[in-house]
Parts: C-alpha cells; structure tokens; sequence
C-alpha cells in the first residue's frame, strides 16, 4: 500500500533547485563596551488587579477579580474543610472524596462530565489540600452557562458512584503502599504527628492519603457524609478572576446556586501547640539506602502574622533557594547532597517548619551537624548580611511581574488570601513591604521563627550504618519507627 501510494504521489512533476550562493559576511563596528555587563532596565512594576466581594443570599462569599485580556473565566470553589476535617472521619476522606467529586452526578456520568466539558472547552477538576478542598472550573466566555451549569451540578450533586468509588480506592492504597516506600515521603507521613500529636487535626499524614488501615474501611456512606457535613455555601468562597464582571455574574450564580442551603459545620482542632521540651531523634530503617533522608522541624507561627513577610525573606536566606546557605554549605561547599534547603509548609494555623536533606549515607551524621549549625548561625553568630539581603529581595520581587500573568496564577494568590485571612492588600503592597526590609528585621523574624534546641529530628536511611554516627550526635533521645511512626525496638 504504502508503494502504491508512492508511486500515484511521487513519481510525475518536476523537482526544481535552486542554489544560491552563501554571502561574504563581515563583522559590523561596534561600540559595545564588552568587559562588563550590560545595563539592566528597570523592573516592570508588579500590579495585582482589584478584588470585589459579594455574599449571595445563601452566604456563599464571592471574590472576583476582573481580567478582559482572554475570553475566559477561572473559577475556584473553596471549602473550609481539607485533610484537616480528617479529623472527624477516617483518615484519607477527604482526598478520596473530592477525587471522586466529578465521577458522575445524579444525572451524569463520568464520561457525560467529560464529554460535555470536552464540547464546550472547558475543564473541571477536584481536590483538597491541608486546610481547603477546592472544585475548579475554567470556561470560554461564550460558553459560561453550559460551564457553569456542570460546575453546580458536580459541586450540589456528586453521586458517588460504587464502581468509581472501588476504582479510586484501590488507587489510593496503591498510593499510600507508594509512599511507604518512598524516603521523602515516609517521613512526611509520620512528621505531624510527632509535631502536632494525634488528636490535633494537623496531625495525619501530609500527603492527606490516609493510613491503608482507614482507607479499606471507607465506604460510599462516609463521602456522602463528608460532602453533606462541609460543602455548606456559609462555609465556602468562590474565588472568580477573568472575563466577566460582578453584575454579570452574581445574578448566573444566584439562579444556579438557590437550592443550597446554610447548615453548621464542626470546628476543626487546629489549636495552637507547645515545641516539645528538647530535641529527639526518630530513625526510620531503609535497609540498603544509598543515602539518608534528614528532616529536622518543629511548629512555627501561622501565616496570617505581622512579621510574616521577613520570615519568609529570612528563610529565602537560610534554604528557600538554590543560593541559600543550607544548599551551598551541603551541595556546592560539602557535596554531600543533591539539595538541602528549608521551607515552611503553607496551613492555616501554626505550620511546620522544615529542613530537608537527602545525603549521602555514609555522611548522615555530619549533614545533621551542619544542618544544626546552619540553623544556629542564623541566630547568633552568623546574621543575614545586606548582600544576602539584597539577593533575596531581589529574589522575591523580581518575579512578582511574570507570577501573575495566567488567571490561574491570579486566582491562586487570592486564594492565599482567603485560606489564610491574610490582608486585601497582601499582594499589591508585597514587593514594598520586601524592599523595606532592613537586617535587623531578618534577625528578628528568625528569633521568632526558629527554634533549634527543640528540633523534632527524622531520619530515614540503613540503620546498620547510620545508627553509631547519630548516636555519637547526642542530639536528644534516639527512637526508632516503622513506616507508620509506630515505636520498635
């Protein structure tokens, strides 16, 4: 076939070519001063656009943001509920229900969902984080009613369907299994309840997949219960950015939303916690690792907090960046690890924070002495420099311009805002409040932020060759876990 197809296309009419000779090229003059850089402009200015809120006659709270420069409209559906609301139902709930949300309605199938949102060029999808569980639409213009009216329907009436559910599942316990494997994310399933404790709502794993144990016990029963106890219009913000305006949109989101009624919702324990009295060391076994994965945290203030944007600018010093301190003292000074750096993990009250390093396994013992003198150094007697300073304010507005090009990217920034009730103007004061900061601000924010005598240590690596070196550490009581942070001997 494919002969005969060559022979009907290829083989009359005529092949012309043409040669043209190269041209003789010569260097233009140039007064390019070429032993220095060149000038840089200066920076576009970061503009957040305006937020308009309204409250819909249910108590579902709008926030829109209107943006004309694409025909399309983001929407994002916030529910005050998250892994954290765990806490009132099996661990794993709410990942497994809102992964579920759009499988079918009570007059669509899955595939229905799919193939309309398909026709209309729209598309939709569910998920939770620690604090919120999100339902997320993005629409053409021309298309906003039919997108809309999927959007309602998936968000008022998911079914739950048995064979979707069974699906998804066995999904989620191939996950954990997966996780259990894995050395980064071992130790982040057992982290916060070394943190937090058990009873707190912080205190399941961070991946919000659940235990295998509680997992095989959910039920269809138990994602209806979670839909039915949190998705309450009074205990939810829909977050709008795009083309259209609040006159247009309020009264499609009245008609669509008018059967959803108000109802209580529990209050979730994120009460606020001690730091443990001294540091203790957890060792997860990993026999034949090549190298260790160290994670050393303790509980740090909330987001929503005066001095939050200088303890972001002084953990961008310590390990938010590849120029950090902990990563050029681990990787580019010691080359023990690929990446070593620290972060605060983003939740609604006291949060996490972390130092993170994988390392090679025979250098474990040394990697924590420097993450211990990093974290100590910041404190006394090695402060932020101004250079450190100005290379990370640098860092962090530089790249306010580009980070809200996409709707997307617009919608996720208010979205902070209502997670954490943080201040309208976060956003656009954001690159002042950077630029005002002064070291002794930095020095501050670490004194309030870090804590390194009261480290939570985890380690995950080979026992057999790791366990003399941290001994010799004595960093704190020395504890060993299986990979649900159960104690062994």
């Amino acid at each position: 076939d494919l002969h005969n197809a060559a022979k009907k296309w290829l083989s009359s009419g005529d092949h012309n070519l043409e040669v043209h000779p190269f041209p003789n090229f010569k260097a233009a003059k140039s007064t390019v001063d070429r032993t220095k850089l060149p000038d840089t402009d200066t920076p576009p200015v970061a503009k957040f656009p305006e937020m308009h809120k309204k409250t819909l006659s249910n108590g579902l709270k709008i926030v829109l943001a209107e943006r004309k420069s694409v025909p399309v409209v983001n929407f994002t559906l916030l529910v005050d509920a998250g892994y954290a609301a765990d806490q009132f139902a099996l661990p794993g709930t709410a990942s497994l229900a809102m992964n579920m949300l759009d499988e079918g309605t009570k007059s669509r199938s899955a595939l229905q969902i799919s193939e309309e949102l398909a026709m209309l060029g729209a598309n939709l999808g569910s998920g939770s984080n620690l604090d919120m569980s999100t339902v997320f639409l993005s629409s053409l213009k021309e298309n906003l009613d039919a997108s809309l009216e999927i959007f309602a329907d998936v968000v008022l009436n998911p079914s739950f369907p048995e064979a979707d559910f069974n699906r998804l599942q066995k999904q989620q316990l191939a996950a954990i299994q997966r996780e259990k494997v894995s050395p980064v994310q071992m130790a982040l399933r057992v982290f916060p309840q070394f943190l937090y404790g058990k009873d707190h709502a912080y205190g399941l794993p961070f991946t919000g997949s659940g235990t295998e144990e509680s997992v095989a016990k959910i039920t269809r029963k138990d994602l209806e219960k979670f839909h039915q106890t949190w998705f309450k219009p009074n205990n939810a913000t829909l977050v709008i950015v795009g083309d259209t305006n609040m006159d247009e949109i309020a009264p499609k989101l009245e008609k669509l939303f008018k059967n959803w009624k108000k109802g209580e919702v529990p209050t979730k324990n994120i009460a606020e916690v001690a730091h443990k009295d001294k540091q203790v060391v957890y060792v997860m076994d990993k026999p034949g690792a090549q190298q260790s994965i160290i994670f050393a945290g303790h509980v740090a203030l909330p987001k929503k907090t005066p001095n939050e944007i200088a303890s972001e600018t002084m953990n961008t010093i310590l390990g938010g960046a590849f120029v950090s301190r902990m990563n050029m003292n681990l990787r580019e000074d010691k080359h023990w690890a690929y990446g070593a750096f620290t972060l605060v993990i983003d939740a609604r009250a006291q949060r996490p924070f972390l130092a993170y390093a994988p390392v090679q396994t025979d250098k474990t013992k040394e990697s924590m002495v420097e993450v211990a003198k990093e974290l100590n150094d910041i404190l006394g007697t090695r402060p932020a420099t101004a250079e450190e300073l100005a290379k990370a304010q640098s860092n962090k507005t530089l790249q306010l311009p580009g980070s809200w090009e996409t709707n997307s990217a617009v919608a996720g920034s208010i979205t902070e805002i209502v997670r954490f009730g943080l201040p309208e103007d976060y956003h656009s004061t954001y690159a002042q409040k950077v630029n005002a900061l002064t070291v002794e601000n930095i020095s501050a924010a670490a004194s309030k932020l870090l804590e390194p005598s009261k480290l939570v240590w985890v380690v995950v690596g080979d026992r057999e060759k790791i366990e003399a070196g941290i001994r010799e550490l004595n960093f704190g009581e020395l504890r060993f876990i299986d990979s649900d942070g159960n104690l062994i001997e």
